[in-house]
C-alpha cells in the first residue's frame, strides 16, 4: 500500500518558527513533525512514500532524501501552484494503481492506522475518513455517522449552535483509485469541501472510522506548545532520542551532560546539550546541541538547537527557535515566542504572548510589550536618532524605501529637486534606486550622484540652490546586515526633528497625493559635482602653506567612496601619500570592532616604518577620521578633539568652539587661553551640526573622530579635517605629538547601564534628584561635578541603556566614579 504525505504547508499560525520554515519541518520532540507520521507509516508497514511539496520544498527534499535511514522509499511531488487538498492529491494520480492512504505531515498522531485500513477493506469502502473526538471541535470539520460507519453529513468549521457531534475529520484517508477521477486536473479542489459532500451526494460508499488513540492537529502556537506538554506527560505514544534517565522522566541524548545539581521532571534532552549546575527544568524539550547555564529556570518551553541560555535566565512557557541566545537573567514571560538568530539581552524581559520575528535583538534591560516583526520596528517612529537603519532587504526593502522617498519628497510639494547618493554596496544601490522611484512617483525631480562620499553631496547641497535636500543610502559602518538611510536638508544638515515628523506622518498614513502621469519626475545625473568640491575645498584652505610644508602620510581610505577624490586634492597641495585600503570594495565596508582596531595597528606599524608626519584613517563614508602621530601612537579620539581644537583656536583666537558634553574638561583651558567660548551641546549630530552652523564658531568636533569646520561647511567632513590640520601644523611648523604635550593628562572612563525604556524616564527623575544641591548641567541627561572631575549620565537615544562618561585626573579615580553611580543604579532598580 501507498501513502500519499501532504506536505506542502506554509504554517501561517506558526509564524514567527515557520517565517522560512515549511510547517511539516518544525521541531516537535526533536523531530521535524513529518518525521512522527513517516515513522507512523512505516510501523503500519506503508513504505512506499510520495511526498507532496509547495513551500520551501528543499528543506524537505535535503532531510529525508530518498527515505532510506527510516526504511522508507520516498517519491517527491512538487506543485506549481497550490491547488487545495485533492487537486494536490491529484498530482500523484499516475503513480496511484491500488488502495491508497492520504495522511497530512503535520499532524501528531498515534493512532493505528493499520486498524483504520483493516476497516476500509472490510466494509468495501470508496472512501473512508479516519475520525477522532476532540472536547472543542469549533476548529475542525464536524462529521456525523450513522452505527455502521456510513458518513451522513459534513459541516465545516461549525458554531456552537451547529455542534451536533463531537466528531471530527483528523485529514487521514484511505481511498480507492476511482477517487481520483472526481478531482478535475490543474485546478483548486479540497477533500472536505468539494470531494466528499459530491461523493455523499451520488452515494458513493464514504465511511468513517472513529479511532482511538491521541490525534492533534498542531494548528497554532499554542498548540504547538500544548502538543508538548502533551508529550512529556505520556499522553502520546511517540519514541524518543536518547537514554531514559532517573526517575523524574528525563531523556538525555547522545554526547549530553547534566549537572547533578540540577533539578529536572519531564525533560527531554537532545544530543550534544550541556546543562550547568542548578538548572531547574520541568515540561521541556531541548533541542541538539544546546546550552542551559548555571542557575536557569525553564517552566514548560520548547527549545530549538544550538540555543544558548545564560546564567540565571527565566523562561516560562515559552517557544525558542534555533541559535538563539537568551542572556543572563533574561525573563521571557508566558507564551512569548522567540524565532531563530535571536538575541534576548541581559537582564531584558519578554512580556507574555509577545512575538520575536528572526534576527531580532533585545537590548539589554529592555521591556518588550509588543512583538517585534519585519518591519516591526517601524511602529512607533521611523527615525533614530542617527537617520533611518534597519535589517537590509527585511526592514529596509525596496517597497519601505520607495514609500519613505514619496513621503520625504511629498513635505515639500511637486517639482522640487532632491538628490539621492550610495556607497558601493550592491543593497545600497538597490535601496537607492528604490529611494528615487518614490520621490519620482510624487513628482519631484532627482539628482543621483550615485557613489559619493556624504560629506560631498552635503555640500553639493548647500551650492546648487535648487536642491532641497537629499537622502545618503550606504551599508552600516558598525553592523554587516543592516542599512543607513542619512537624511539632509538644502544646507547639508541632518534633518531637523520637526521635518522627521513630517515624513513619518505621511509615511504611516500613506497621505501623499501620487503625480498624473505628465508629472512624475525626472531622474537626472549631474555632472562635475567633484569638481565643484574640489574648487569649493581649495579655496578655503591655505594651499601655499601646506605645499611648502611638505607632508608625507599615511592614509587608510577603509575601502571608501572618499578614494575617488581625495587623491586628485592631496596631489594639488604636494603631498606624499601611501594610501593603504584605496580600493572600493563593498565586502569591506562594514568593520567589526576587532577590525577597526586590527586596521589602526596596522596603520600605527606603517606609519612609524615610514617615518611619516602622520598616519590617518578616514571612516568609509568620508565623515570621521582617526588619527596616529609621527611616533606611531594612536591618538584616542577624545584625546584628538583636543589637539585639533587647540589649533584652531591658537589659529582663530577669537570666536567659539563647539564640542559634545561628553567632551573633556580641558577644553574650556584650551579655549579660555585664546580668548575663546566653548558651546557645549547634546551628543547628537544634528545638534552639533546646528551649532556648527551659529556665527563665530570655528570648530566643531565630537568625541569619536567627526571634524567640522563652518568656513567650509557646517558638518563632518574627514578629508577637509585632515588637510585643515595639515594646514595648522604647517602654520605652526610642529608636529602632531608637539601638540599633545600641551593637553593637561586627564583619565575619561566609558560604561553602559543597562535599563528598561520603560524605566528611563523614572531614572532620570530619580538622578535629577540626586543631582540636586550638586554642581551639575542638564544639557544631555545629567552632568554632576565632583570638584574638577565629573560624571555624566544620559539615555541612550535608540538602545535600553544609560551612557556613563567619567573623567578624572587619574584613572583609579574615574574608576571609582563610575563604580558609584552604577551602584547608585543597581540600588534604584531594587526600590522599583
Amino acid at each position: 500500500m501507498k501513502a500519499v504525505v501532504m506536505a506542502g504547508g506554509f504554517g501561517t499560525r506558526l509564524r514567527p518558527l515557520t517565517e522560512k520554515l515549511p510547517k511539516p519541518m518544525a521541531y516537535v520532540a526533536n523531530r521535524p513533525m513529518m518525521e512522527h507520521v513517516v515513522r507512523l507509516l512505516i510501523r503500519a508497514g506503508i513504505p512506499d512514500l510520495d511526498v507532496l511539496l509547495y513551500f520551501y520544498p528543499e528543506k524537505i527534499t535535503s532531510y529525508f532524501g530518498d527515505g532510506s535511514p527510516w526504511g522508507a522509499r520516498i517519491h517527491y511531488i512538487g506543485a506549481e501552484s497550490d491547488y487545495g487538498t485533492a487537486g494536490a492529491v491529484k498530482n500523484a494520480e499516475s503513480r496511484i494503481d491500488g488502495t491508497f492512504m492520504v495522511i497530512s505531515a503535520d499532524i501528531i498522531t498515534d493512532i493505528d492506522i493499520s486498524r483504520a485500513i483493516a476497516f476500509h477493506r472490510e466494509r468495501k469502502a470508496a472512501a473512508t475518513i479516519v475520525l477522532t473526538r476532540v472536547p472543542n471541535p469549533l476548529q475542525y470539520g464536524i462529521v456525523i455517522t450513522e452505527d455502521d460507519g456510513r458518513i451522513v453529513r459534513f459541516l465545516e468549521k461549525p458554531s456552537w449552535g451547529e455542534v451536533f457531534s463531537d466528531t471530527v475529520n483528523t485529514g487521514i484517508y484511505i481511498l480507492e483509485p476511482e477517487v481520483l477521477s472526481l478531482i478535475p486536473p490543474g485546478k483548486s479542489f479540497d477533500f472536505s469541501r468539494d470531494v466528499f459532500p459530491n461523493m455523499l451526494a451520488r452515494g458513493d460508499r464514504l465511511l468513517g472510522y472513529i479511532a482511538e488513540g491521541y490525534w492533534k492537529d498542531v494548528g497554532n502556537l499554542d498548540e504547538y506548545l500544548n502538543v508538548h506538554l502533551d508529550i512529556l506527560s505520556g499522553k502520546v505514544g511517540i519514541e524518543f532520542e536518547g537514554k531514559q534517565a532517573g526517575s523524574g522522566n528525563v531523556w538525555i541524548g547522545e554526547n549530553s551532560r547534566v549537572d547533578f545539581t540540577s533539578e529536572l521532571q519531564n525533560v527531554v534532552i537532545g544530543k550534544d546539550c550541556l546543562v550547568g549546575a542548578g538548572v531547574t527544568a520541568e515540561n521541556v524539550v531541548l533541542g541538539d546541541g544546546c546550552v542551559v547555564e548555571d542557575g536557569a529556570v525553564l517552566q514548560s518551553s520548547v527549545v530549538w538547537p544550538r540555543t544558548r541560555i545564560h546564567k540565571g535566565a527565566r523562561l516560562l512557557e515559552n517557544i525558542i527557535g534555533s541559535d538563539c541566545e537568551i542572556r543572563g537573567r533574561a525573563f521571557l514571560a508566558e507564551r512569548a515566542v522567540i524565532s531563530d538568530h535571536c538575541v534576548i539581552g541581559t537582564e531584558a524581559v519578554v512580556k507574555a504572548n509577545v512575538k520575536v520575528w528572526p534576527h531580532k535583538e533585545v537590548e539589554d534591560g529592555a521591556v518588550l510589550s509588543s512583538s517585534l516583526v519585519w518591519g516591526g520596528k517601524w511602529a512607533r517612529s521611523l527615525f533614530s536618532a542617527y537617520g533611518i537603519y534597519g535589517l537590509a532587504n527585511h526592514e529596509i526593502t525596496p517597497e519601505f524605501a520607495a514609500k519613505v522617498g514619496a513621503a520625504f519628497a511629498a513635505t515639500f510639494g511637486k517639482k522640487v529637486v532632491l538628490s539621492t547618493s550610495r556607497d558601493t554596496h550592491k543593497t545600497s544601490r538597490m535601496i537607492n534606486r528604490a529611494i528615487m522611484t518614490g520621490m519620482l512617483s510624487v513628482g519631484a525631480d532627482v539628482h543621483d550622484y550615485g557613489v559619493t562620499p556624504l560629506p560631498v553631496v552635503r555640500y553639493l547641497a548647500r551650492s546648487h540652490r535648487e536642491e532641497r535636500g537629499g537622502v545618503h543610502t550606504r551599508k552600516s559602518p558598525f553592523d554587516s546586515s543592516f542599512v543607513d538611510l542619512k537624511f539632509f536638508d538644502d544646507s547639508g544638515l541632518n534633518l531637523p526633528v520637526s521635518a522627521e515628523r513630517s515624513i513619518e506622518l505621511l509615511f504611516f498614513r500613506e497621505d501623499f497625493v501620487r503625480a498624473d502621469t505628465e508629472e512624475t519626475g525626472e531622474i537626472s545625473f549631474p555632472v562635475g559635482g567633484f569638481d565643484t568640491y574640489v574648487d569649493g575645498f581649495l579655496r578655503a584652505i591655505d594651499v601655499k602653506t601646506v605645499k611648502e610644508r611638505g607632508f608625507n602620510i599615511v592614509l587608510d581610505h577603509s575601502h571608501g567612496s572618499s578614494a575617488l577624490l581625495f587623491p586628485r586634492i592631496l596631489g594639488r597641495l604636494g603631498v606624499e601619500t601611501v594610501a593603504l585600503n584605496a580600493n572600493l570594495d563593498s565586502a569591506k565596508i562594514t568593520k567589526t570592532e576587532e577590525e577597526f582596531q586590527k586596521g589602526l595597528s596596522h596603520l600605527m606599524a606603517i606609519s612609524r616604518s615610514l617615518s611619516a608626519d602622520f598616519g590617518v584613517m578616514i571612516d568609509t563614508g568620508g565623515e570621521k577620521i582617526f588619527l596616529v602621530d609621527e611616533k606611531g601612537d594612536i591618538l584616542p579620539d577624545w584625546v584628538a578633539l583636543q589637539v585639533l581644537c587647540l589649533l584652531a583656536c591658537r589659529r582663530k583666537r577669537s570666536g567659539k568652539v563647539g564640542v559634545p558634553v561628553t567632551a573633556s574638561r580641558n577644553l574650556e583651558k584650551i579655549a579660555s587661553r585664546f580668548g575663546m567660548d566653548v558651546i557645549r551641546t547634546r551628543t547628537l549630530p544634528r545638534s552639533l551640526m546646528e551649532t556648527a552652523a551659529l556665527e563665530g564658531v570655528s570648530i566643531v568636533g565630537d568625541d569619536s573622530g567627526g571634524y567640522a569646520f563652518p568656513g567650509f561647511q557646517p558638518a563632518f567632513d574627514g578629508m577637509f579635517a585632515i588637510v585643515r590640520l595639515m594646514e595648522m601644523l604647517s602654520a605652526e611648523g610642529r608636529s602632531l605629538s608637539d601638540i599633545l604635550r600641551e593637553i593637561p593628562p586627564t583619565a575619561m572612563v566609558k560604561k553602559r547601564i543597562p535599563c528598561a525604556w520603560e524605566r528611563k524616564g523614572v531614572f532620570m527623575r530619580m538622578l535629577s534628584d540626586h543631582a540636586k544641591g550638586k554642581p551639575s548641567q542638564y544639557i544631555d541627561g545629567v552632568k554632576i561635578f565632583h570638584d574638577e572631575d565629573w560624571a555624566l549620565v544620559y539615555p541612550s537615544q535608540d538602545a535600553a541603556y544609560f551612557h556613563l562618561c567619567v573623567e578624572a585626573e587619574e584613572r583609579r579615580e574615574a574608576e571609582e566614579i563610575a563604580a558609584h553611580y552604577v551602584d547608585l543604579f543597581l540600588d534604584w532598580e531594587k526600590k522599583l
